[in-house]
C-alpha cells in the first residue's frame, strides 16, 4: 500500500484557528509574527539574535546538561555552534513517562529536519528541545500506552500523594520503575526491539527523575542527529531570567489587561482561546513547601496556596531564589525566546493557539517572537492492519469517522468471496436496469427522471443495508469481524484520538528497527499534511 498525506483541515478535532493559520493566515496575521512559510522562517532566521552574555551563560549550562544525559559528539558540536552565533529551532514537550505518545519523537524529528533545511539555505541553525520540567502535572505524564496482543497496555507509574503539584522534573521514579520497565520490554517485539529495550533500561532507574529518563532516552535514540536537550529547572538559567519575571509582577495588571483584549479579539475573529484567562491570574506559578501554585492577584494584593504577598515580598523573594518561579503556558515561550536566539518553533496543535494568545506578551515584555510553524505528523500502519485495510477496501483516514461508520463498513465487506460476488453482481444487475428506464421514463415524462434517482438511490441503500446485516450475521457466528474492528480502532484511532496523541512510538521502532527514526527525519520536513506510512 502506498503511503499518503491527509491535510491538517481534514484531521479530526482540527480547530478553526488551526484552519485559517494553514489555509487563510491573512485572517490571524495579526496574532503572530511572521508566516508559516519557508519565506516567514528564513525571515525570522534572520532577525534572531540574543545578548551575548545570555547566550555564553545559557550553551555553558546546556554543554553541562547534556554531557549528563550521555549525548554523542553531534550535540557537542552543535552547542559549539549555538556559542558561536547559530540560530535555535526549538520544540518541547513534557516529560512523558518512556518518551510519552509518539508526537514528542516527532515534534523533535521537524526542528531537526528544520534546522537542516536553514543550514542548506545558508543560516547556521541548531535543533533545541525544550523539556517541560516545569509543568506539575503529573497525571499528564506518569503513564504510556503500547499495542499488546489483546489490545492496548496502559503503563502507569503509580504516583506519590507527596508527589502531587510538585515540578515533574524533580520526582523520582522510585522503586516501582522496575517491574514497569520489564512489562514494557516485554510489548517489544521486531529488530528493534533489543536497541529499544537497552535504551530504556539505561534512561529510566529509580534514582532519575521523569526528566532526566526522558532526556536520556531521547539523546540514545535520536543520537547522531544533534538535537540539544533543555532542562529549564536549573537553577542559572532562572538566574538570567529575573528582570523578566520582574516584569511580570510589576506589571502584572497591564499584561492580564493585554490577555484579555486579545482574548476577545480571538472570538471576535470567530476563534476559541485555547487558554481561558482569567480576571484574577498573573503570568506566574510561585513553588510553595514544594508545590507549584498559582499566583493570583486581587487588587494590590498577591496569593497563592492561601497566602497573601505584596508585590514587594515577591520581588524581594524573586531577588534570592528566582528559581522558585515558573512561568504558565503563556509565559513560557516568552521565557524559552529570551534565553535562546529561535529562529521557528515546531508546534504542535495546541501550542499553535497558545502562541495567538502569548504575542501579545511578547510585545509588552520587548521579546522576540518568532516564526510558528506546525510539527510533523504521521500514522504509522503496521502489516496486520495494513492487512485488514486491504480487505474491507478502507483507507486508514476512514477508521477517523468513528465507531459506526466503521463497523458499518466492516459489515458490508464481511461476507465470504462467493456471497461477496453474488452482492457485487447484484448491485451492478440493480444499477443496469435502473439506468435503462431513464430514457424512456424522460421520453414519457420528464419529472419522472427525479423519481427514479429517488428511487434508486432508495433501493441500493436498502440492498447495502442487507449486506450489511449478512455480514453482521457472520460475524455473530464467528466474532472476526469485533476482533478485526478493535485492532484496526486500537492501532489507527485509540481513545478516539490520532495514534500519535495516544501511542508509544518505541513499540514501532521495534518492530521496524531504528531506520524508521531516519524515514520520520526525511519525512519531517513538512508540518501541513498528516502522513500516512505503512511498515
Amino acid at each position: 500500500m502506498e503511503p499518503h498525506c491527509i491535510p491538517l483541515q481534514k484531521l479530526p478535532h482540527t480547530s478553526k484557528l488551526l484552519t485559517a493559520f494553514l489555509e487563510q493566515f491573512d485572517r490571524v496575521a495579526s496574532f503572530y509574527a511572521y508566516p508559516p512559510t519557508p519565506e516567514g522562517v528564513l525571515a525570522s532566521a534572520r532577525t534572531a539574535t540574543l545578548d551575548g552574555n545570555i547566550r555564553r551563560r545559557v550553551v555553558e549550562v546546556l554543554l553541562e546538561q547534556n554531557l549528563a544525559y550521555g549525548c554523542d559528539s553531534s550535540v557537542v558540536q552543535n552547542l559549539q555552534r549555538l556559542a558561536a552565533g547559530a540560530v535555535a529551532v526549538v520544540t518541547g514537550q513534557q516529560v512523558g513517562l518512556f518518551g510519552g505518545p509518539a508526537y514528542s519523537f516527532y515534534k523533535a524529528l521537524s526542528a531537526i529536519a528544520l534546522a537542516r533545511r536553514l543550514r542548506a539555505a545558508g543560516i547556521d541553525a541548531v535543533p533545541v528541545f525544550w523539556l517541560a520540567t516545569e509543568d506539575h502535572d503529573l497525571a499528564e505524564v506518569n503513564h504510556c500506552e503500547l499495542p499488546g496482543r489483546d489490545g492496548l497496555v496502559r503503563l502507569e507509574l503509580t504516583a506519590c500523594e507527596a508527589d502531587r503539584g510538585r515540578r515533574v522534573g524533580e520526582i523520582a521514579l522510585g522503586q516501582g520503575i522496575g517491574p514497569l520497565l520489564e512489562r514494557a520490554c516485554a510489548l517489544l517485539e521486531g529488530p528493534g526491539a533489543d536497541r529499544v529495550g537497552q535504551s530504556l533500561r539505561e534512561s529510566y532507574r529509580p534514582g532519575e527523575t521523569y526528566g532526566r529518563a526522558f532526556a536520556r532516552l531521547f539523546a540514545r535514540l535520536l543520537q547522531g542527529r544533534g538535537l540539544v536537550l533543555f532542562d529549564p529547572l536549573e537553577p542559572r538559567l532562572h538566574a538570567l531570567t529575573v528582570s523578566l519575571y520582574r516584569q511580570a509582577i510589576e506589571r502584572s495588571r497591564e499584561l492580564r489587561t493585554a490577555l484579555l483584549a486579545r482574548s476577545r479579539a480571538l472570538e471576535a475573529a470567530g476563534f476559541h482561546p485555547q487558554v481561558k484567562v482569567s480576571e484574577t491570574g498573573t503570568v506566574l506559578f510561585l513553588n510553595l513547601d514544594g508545590r507549584r501554585m498559582p499566583l493570583r492577584q486581587r487588587g494590590e494584593q498577591f496569593t497563592a496556596n492561601g497566602q497573601s504577598l505584596r508585590a514587594s515580598q515577591l520581588l524581594e523573594r524573586l531577588e534570592v531564589d528566582p528559581a522558585a518561579f515558573t512561568p504558565n503556558v503563556l509565559l513560557r515561550p516568552v521565557v524559552q525566546d529570551w534565553l535562546l536566539p529561535t529562529a521557528a518553533y515546531v508546534a504542535g496543535p495546541a501550542e499553535l493557539a497558545y502562541f495567538a494568545q502569548a504575542e501579545v506578551l511578547y510585545r509588552q515584555l520587548g521579546v522576540r517572537m518568532p516564526a510558528v510553524v506546525p510539527r510533523a505528523g504521521f500514522t504509522l500502519v503496521p502489516p496486520q492492519v495494513q492487512r485488514l485495510l486491504r480487505r474491507y477496501g478502507l483507507r486508514a483516514e476512514e477508521v477517523f469517522a468513528g465507531r459506526q461508520a466503521l463497523r458499518r463498513r466492516l459489515e458490508q465487506q464481511f461476507l465470504s468471496p462467493a456471497l461477496t460476488r453474488q452482492f457485487d453482481s447484484g448491485a451492478r444487475t440493480l444499477t443496469r436496469v435502473l439506468a435503462k428506464l431513464r430514457a424512456p421514463l424522460a421520453k414519457l415524462d420528464p419529472t419522472l427522471v427525479g423519481a427514479l434517482e429517488t428511487a434508486q438511490k432508495k433501493i441500493l441503500y436498502q440492498y447495502e443495508k442487507l449486506r450489511a446485516k449478512a455480514g453482521r450475521a457472520r460475524n455473530f457466528r464467528s466474532g472476526v469481524l469485533d476482533r478485526h474492528e478493535q485492532l484496526l480502532r486500537m492501532f489507527l484511532y485509540p481513545h478516539h484520538h490520532l495514534q500519535e496523541r495516544t501511542l508509544s512510538l518505541l513499540w514501532f521502532v521495534a518492530l521496524r528497527g531504528t531506520d524508521l527514526l531516519d524515514e520520520l527525519e526525511q519525512r519531517a520536513e513538512s508540518g501541513d499534511q498528516h502522513q500516512v506510512l505503512f511498515l
